[in-house]
């Protein structure tokens, strides 16, 4: 499906090799602040009222379909729904195309791929060494008497291209190497996550909670790795913060909700996570209103996993420590219908393409720049060096995926 998508503006939700690519924009939602979430799912509602939808096929997905990025916390940050004008569907082995208009927007033969030329690297907002010093300052504050159980941290990485950045470039690197991720673009945020936050597919909710990770080292097989992760008292404490962390939020908008008793190993080409799968049915009626997608990630986000133990503490530790705008990067990211159907993972392994600009303001011709994240969940008994391994670790899927490496 990404071989379809056009040069410019992509838009992506794929695993696979089945999802929805999209391109194109009719309508357009910016917003920000902590009713983000609400706003969004009113403006969604009140569009889709205002379209005449004619669906032959009737799968998820089908109809108008709004492309979602949201960003992490309440300030700052900008959270974008994008409306495309033409959407292109797989599922279950059938493949659709969905236009708004007047149905001229048919696809067009897709220019070559372009690659981004040399790649260099530079500092972020901060540094390897500056995320260091937060994780020992967090695990310092953890020692010490008081509220906080655990604290994910993040840092970011400046890559810098010596021709225009194709954002196609990177989905199809990502997609070769993860096909089990979730490939997504939106609004130039390009990543593939591992982790589904909430699915929604009619009165059925799905999630897939990950916390807890070992990565591949001289000397370790894969099943010693998985053996080490699974008997690891850290690792299965930070995983049950997570999975309990959604549990609870999600259940109320359920009348049925499981819990996977036991975690289970996903294991990728660059890590190995821990993994619980939760399952619901949805309530008729719900006395945290009606239970749309939105409403529900709102609910949810942010978990255990990307957040810390209470969370809305962590959060605010999360912003003193880092010292930095995390945009949307672990923020919600997906797709919505209009019946009500959509998936939003958590915006992991990712990065966001920025504009280059010369001083007097003008777009940069040449080079392109993009912003690169990684992270982890910081416990009382973490080691700053072994953080700051896992952090690479996790930057590897897009540094390879800028590189060229499939």
């Amino acid at each position: 499906m990404l071989e379809l998508l056009p040069a410019d503006a992509v838009l992506s939700w794929v695993r696979d090799g089945a999802g929805l690519v999209g391109w194109g924009c009719v309508a357009r939602l910016d917003v920000s602040g902590p009713n983000r979430f609400h706003q969004a799912d009113a403006w969604w509602r009140d569009l889709c009222q205002q379209i005449e939808v004619a669906d032959s096929v009737g799968l998820p997905g089908c109809g108008p379909v709004a492309f979602a990025s949201l960003a992490f916390a309440d300030q700052p940050g900008n959270s974008v729904l994008i409306v495309p004008e033409v959407v292109i569907g797989e599922r279950d082995g059938v493949r659709w195309i969905t236009t708004i208009g007047d149905g001229s927007a048919e696809p067009l033969p897709p220019e070559p791929v372009r690659p981004p030329g040399t790649v260099s690297y530079s500092d972020g907002q901060l540094s390897t060494t500056g995320y260091r010093q937060a994780v020992a300052e967090a695990v310092r504050r953890m020692r010490q008497p008081g509220d906080l159980d655990k604290i994910v941290l993040a840092h970011d990485l400046l890559a810098s291209t010596s021709e225009p950045l194709d954002a196609r470039f990177l989905l199809h690197n990502l997609a070769a190497r993860y096909p089990t991720c979730w490939t997504f673009a939106v609004d130039g945020l390009v990543g593939a996550t591992p982790e589904l936050l909430l699915e929604r597919m009619g009165y059925e909710v799905r999630s897939r909670v990950l916390a807890g990770t070992v990565w591949p080292h001289e000397g370790h097989t894969s099943e010693q790795l998985a053996a080490e992760l699974l008997a690891s008292a850290k690792n299965r404490s930070e995983h049950a913060y997570a999975a309990e962390s959604l549990a609870v939020r999600l259940r109320p908008f359920c009348s049925d909700l499981t819990v996977q008793s036991e975690p289970e190993i996903l294991q990728l080409r660059n890590v190995l996570h821990l993994a619980t799968n939760v399952e619901g049915k949805l309530s008729e009626v719900s006395a945290h209103g009606p239970a749309t997608l939105l409403r529900m990630v709102a609910a949810v986000h942010p978990t255990a996993a990307v957040g810390g133990t209470p969370t809305a503490y962590a959060v605010r530790m999360i912003a003193e420590l880092e010292g930095m705008d995390r945009g949307r990067y672990a923020g919600p990211v997906g797709w919505l219908d209009g019946s009500g159907n959509g998936e939003f993972g958590i915006a992991l392994r990712c990065a966001q393409l920025e504009p280059t600009a010369t001083p007097d303001g003008e777009a940069e011709r040449g080079g392109g720049r993009v912003r690169l994240f990684a992270g982890g969940g910081i416990v009382p008994d973490s080691d700053p060096d072994m953080e700051v391994a896992e952090a690479e670790a996790k930057l590897l899927p897009i540094r390879e995926a800028l590189e060229g490496i499939r």
